[in-house]
This record gives structure tokens, C-alpha cells and sequence, in this order.
């Protein structure tokens, strides 16, 4: 999957071109059977499609796609750090610590996938601690839909230490049994990348609306 979402970035897989199995396992140097699982994955999430005899296409992923994702998102992970806050327990502390050292030390190492690996962990965590199970399965699945636009921000419009300043307040407001405190932290994380990805989706596209208000826009209704 990860090879497929640089290939993506870098332009050298294009949406509705046909790529084979057999083409990609022969460029990572592995077998088809681990090539095919990974792409079956993606299918799933709805950024491939297999047509049988021909292969597979890329579907781009675009900033309406991006503001759907963000929105379930929302949906779940903020009342999950509200919930975190009531019932998380001193294994929270020390998984929330662990997982901030380990932040901190990809982000100096310049390690991207390790990186967003962990803050993949660290919301796992918060929603485990708001006992939403199901919602936790949900958010990462749709996290794979938005790696594929290079859902990495750092390095664009803030750095590792913006992403981790922004996980801060949520964790300390869990910790502190702060609810709303969290909720408010978990929202103002999650829009702002929202409306970075927006931006690189309309990018991708070759659009040019503005982020902040197409987020905006597409948003309307959601928090009725």
C-alpha cells in the first residue's frame, strides 16, 4: 500500500490508468499473493478498482471524498476524547506517554511513515479509552483513504512539532478529566487537517477553490 501511495504522489501511478498484479509484484520484488492482499485492501476502502482481464485503476481521492472522511471522523473521534476523559485509566497515561515519546522521536529522525504510523496509534487509543470499538475499526479504515493524497501535512503547511502540539491539549485535557476540554482539542485538530487535505485534494485536481470555505461548504449540515 505504501508503494502504491508514493507512486501516486510522485505521479508515476496515474488515476484511470490500468495497472496488472503481476507488474507490481515484479517492481517490489515479491510474490503476487501479498501484492494482491495489500490492493484488495485498498479496494475495499474504495481507492482501487479491479476490472477482471484488465487490472486495476487508481479512483482519485478528492476533496469532497476528503470532507465526508473528515466528518465521520469528527462524528466518532470527538465524542470518543469526551468519553476518553470520564473513563480512561492509568494505562491510558502510560500509552499516551509511550506513544508521544515515540512521536517525538520519529518526527527527529524524519521517519514520515513511522511518524503517521504512531498518530494513528495515538487516536486508536483515545477512541479504545471513549469504548468505541467499532468506531476505532471505522476511522482506520477510512485513514487509508485519505494516505493516498499524501495525508502526511508535515512538511507542507506545519512540521512534526505543529502535529504533535496539536495532540498535546487532547491527551493533557483526557488526563486532566477534562470532557469538553478534549472534545474542543480532538475538533480543532481534526478540522485543521481537514482543511490542509482539502487543499491537496483541490490541488491534485487542479481546482481552485479555497479550502476553508469548500470545507465549509461541504460541511453544512453535518453537525445538525
Amino acid at each position: 500500500m505504501e508503494h502504491v501511495r508514493s507512486a501516486v504522489i510522485e505521479g508515476t501511478m496515474r488515476p484511470q490508468e490500468w495497472y496488472s498484479v503481476y507488474q507490481l509484484s515484479d517492481e517490489l520484488g515479491v510474490s503476487r499473493s501479498p501484492v494482491r492482499e495489500g490492493l484488495l485492501r485498498l479496494e475495499e476502502a474504495g481507492l482501487i478498482r479491479f476490472v477482471r482481464n484488465r487490472g486495476f485503476q487508481i479512483i482519485p481521492t478528492t476533496p469532497e471524498d476528503v470532507a465526508e472522511i473528515f466528518s465521520i471522523r469528527l462524528a466518532l473521534e470527538v465524542p470518543a476524547a469526551h468519553r476518553a476523559a470520564l473513563y480512561a485509566d492509568e494505562s491510558f497515561t502510560a500509552e499516551a506517554e509511550e506513544l508521544r515519546r515515540q512521536m517525538c522521536e520519529a518526527a527527529e529522525q524524519d521517519e514520515e511513515t513511522r511518524f503517521f504510523a504512531v498518530d494513528q496509534q495515538l487516536h486508536g487509543i483515545v477512541l479504545m479509552a471513549g469504548s468505541m470499538r467499532r468506531g476505532h475499526r471505522i476511522v482506520d479504515q477510512l485513514r487509508v483513504s485519505t494516505r493516498l493524497l499524501g495525508a502526511s501535512t508535515a512538511g507542507r503547511s506545519r512540521d512534526y512539532s505543529d502535529i504533535i502540539g496539536e495532540h498535546d491539549p487532547i491527551v493533557a485535557a483526557i488526563l486532566a478529566g477534562d470532557g469538553p476540554g478534549a472534545a474542543r482539542a480532538m475538533r480543532e485538530h481534526l478540522e485543521a487537517t481537514a482543511v490542509l487535505l482539502v487543499g491537496q485534494a483541490l490541488r491534485y485536481a487542479e481546482r481552485s477553490e479555497d479550502p476553508g470555505e469548500l470545507w465549509t461548504r461541504l460541511r453544512a449540515g453535518f453537525d445538525s
